[in-house]
């Protein structure tokens, strides 16, 4: 099956390693959950699941250290003020009050990212197979920048800015480089079975992120 190459950049990035989610750290490079959910954002449908393949870092690793303010909470799903009674007619307001539970976290994050993602999709069923149709309709949205939603780098407030490729990858500036094993790394999480997160442990080898190595696990 073809797959697909979409470069992607922004001004800021931050992949959270989960054991560190308080104060945030990033992971050096981009993780294949993050770049699944920016394919998503462009063009996603029952029928078929994105697999990302291999990750190219188009520009050097660069560290930021910025202060944010976040908020300690959401507003609940559940309950009398809940977003579920609020969608059933329910008459409380659903609100959230940012100045009772604002905070301000430090983050270590990535400055001035860009990537190309190579990916291709597989079907969750035998409804809607058809491999042209998924592709042109993915490379039609890319070129012309529509999105059900607005793709970002591992959090929303760092959007993601993004363009088919067309021909050849360009060589990663990261290609003369020595081999760098980047530890373990979140793969992605499986909804289906409770949320189970899964790890590989990928290296960043000529300036690329082969996600189809590392040995995934739970």
């Amino acid at each position: 099956m073809s797959g697909i190459q979409l470069r992607v950049w922004g001004e800021y990035a931050c992949f959270t390693r989960p054991e560190m989610k308080v104060e945030r750290v990033s992971y050096d490079v981009m993780t294949p959950s993050a770049a699944r959910g920016i394919l998503e954002a462009i063009y996603w449908k029952p029928a078929i699941r994105w697999v990302i393949d291999r990750i190219h870092v188009m520009k050097p690793v660069r560290f930021d250290n910025i202060r944010r303010n976040e908020v300690s909470t959401v507003v609940p799903l559940s309950g009398k003020a809940g977003v579920n009674a609020a969608m059933k007619g329910g008459t409380n307001p659903v609100r959230l009050f940012v100045e009772e539970c604002r905070q301000q976290r430090a983050a270590m994050v990535l400055r001035d990212v860009e990537y190309v993602i190579e990916a291709h999709f597989e079907y969750t069923s035998a409804e809607d197979r058809n491999d042209g149709k998924h592709l042109d309709m993915f490379n039609r949205r890319a070129k012309k920048g529509q999105c059900f939603h607005r793709p970002y780098l591992g959090c929303r407030e760092f959007a993601a800015f993004f363009e088919p490729v067309s021909g050849a990858i360009p060589v990663s500036p990261l290609a003369r480089d020595t081999a760098r094993d980047l530890g373990w790394m979140l793969y992605d999480i499986n909804y289906a079975a409770d949320m189970t997160p899964f790890f590989f442990r990928p290296t960043l080898e000529n300036g690329i992120v082969d996600c189809r190595k590392g040995g995934v696990t739970a």
